[in-house]
């Protein structure tokens, strides 16, 4: 399976991308804040759409913790907008469509899907700690129960601090 080459302890990538809002966001606007940077192949598919409503449906346990969460994929700025509307998601989407983000965290991999190989987003999360390094990282993560599962790493990882 693939994984990225990044390790906890790492700086995260400083990636700057616009939002589904078409606002410019970059990660290093939320220093000071823990944020799960998740990313996810394609708006509107099964799996993805599940993700990103059980992390919207967490996000405010997220904040009461001090976190932001960050869905990314290549999708563009428009797809996103009517992702979100259709779906009332409470989180904020980046696009990614020129792979920036996605190659910086070395989650752009070739993938097997029914015997084809083809170059795609491994759906990976990246929890990062106020300071912008990397925490912890989940490689080819399995949809259900992930985002609860990142939510009881970070109240972990906060009382460790």
């Amino acid at each position: 399976m693939p994984t990225s080459s990044l390790k906890a302890g790492d700086s995260a990538p400083a990636v700057c991308l616009l939002n589904q809002e078409s606002q410019k966001t970059c990660l290093k606007d939320f220093l000071g804040k823990w944020i799960v940077f998740y990313f996810y192949p394609k708006d509107n598919t099964g799996g993805c759409t599940k993700e990103a409503i059980a992390f919207s449906e967490l996000k405010d346990q997220f904040e009461k913790e001090g976190a932001i969460i960050i869905g990314v994929s290549k999708d563009s700025v428009a797809s996103h907008q009517k992702f979100t509307e259709k779906r009332e998601l409470k989180i904020m989407l980046l696009s990614d469509e020129e792979l920036v983000a996605n190659k910086a965290f070395d989650v752009w991999q070739l993938k097997k899907f029914m015997g084809k190989e083809n170059m795609g987003t491994v759906r990976t999360t990246f929890l990062i700690d106020p300071d912008g390094n990397i925490s912890k990282i989940w490689n080819n993560v399995k949809v259900d129960g992930h985002a609860d599962a990142v939510l009881d790493e970070l109240k972990k990882q906060k009382q460790n601090k």
